[in-house]
């Protein structure tokens, strides 16, 4: 709570605009909240990549300085060149202390599951993080959960998670968030020619034809 980032009003809105503020290192951000229409801002691109790196990441709480006073607020979204991973602009949300907020907390497990350890399965998650509702001071950086007990086929619910004190969990109880799965293995199809005797020799051994399949990797364009 004690990190404060300056940054300057923007007066020039456009393409061309921010393209000349990426270029000297700054980025355009516009700051939303209560009693605010949308404030066009710059911020040094430094300072939010040390927000990223933080423990608690894009929900992290800092004070936001500009024309008139500062304000606590949060990152609301990133837009990140899918094929540079440059940082293109950053929305700020104004928050109060006093009041509620939700976010998405990374979900982290420990204890070796029983199903992995001793039944050959492996953790398979349905979801790696959680909503959450709490105050802004009550965040956690992530939400431990044990799996030492769990057995093959069984599953770990929003509802057998206890959350931190001041955290409710939001979404279904009964979703499924981990689930110890079964492997499946990968059969390789071998097809065999009929070996055709010639008169006078042995029959050609076969050789066998195998199918490579391609795997194709889906990529996540972060807006």
């Amino acid at each position: 709570m004690g990190l404060v980032i300056n940054s300057e009003k923007r007066d020039e809105i456009g393409k061309n605009a921010s393209r000349r503020l990426r270029k000297s290192g700054r980025v355009p951000a516009v700051l939303y909240g209560e009693g605010l229409a949308g404030a066009p801002l710059i911020l040094d691109k430094r300072d939010i990549f040390k927000i990223l790196k933080s423990e608690s990441g894009e929900n992290t709480i800092f004070k936001i300085a500009f024309e008139g006073g500062e304000a606590d607020v949060m990152i609301k979204d990133l837009q990140v060149d899918s094929t540079t991973d440059e940082l293109l602009h950053a929305d700020l949300i104004k928050i109060a202390m006093d009041k509620a907020v939700r976010v998405a907390i990374p979900l982290e497990l420990f204890g070796e599951a029983v199903g992995v350890k001793t039944e050959g399965g492996f953790v398979d998650f349905m979801s790696r993080e959680l909503e959450v509702e709490c105050l802004p001071a009550d965040i956690p950086d992530v939400i431990k959960v044990d799996i030492s007990a769990l057995h093959l086929h069984q599953s770990l619910k929003i509802a057998d998670i206890i959350p931190p004190a001041g955290v409710r969990l939001l979404g279904e109880p009964t979703t499924v968030v981990v689930l110890i799965q079964v492997p499946h293995e990968e059969k390789v199809e071998v097809k065999a020619e009929e070996a055709v005797a010639v008169e006078g020799a042995p029959a050609a051994a076969a050789e066998p034809e195998i199918i490579k399949k391609e795997r194709k990797k889906d990529e996540a364009e972060e807006k």
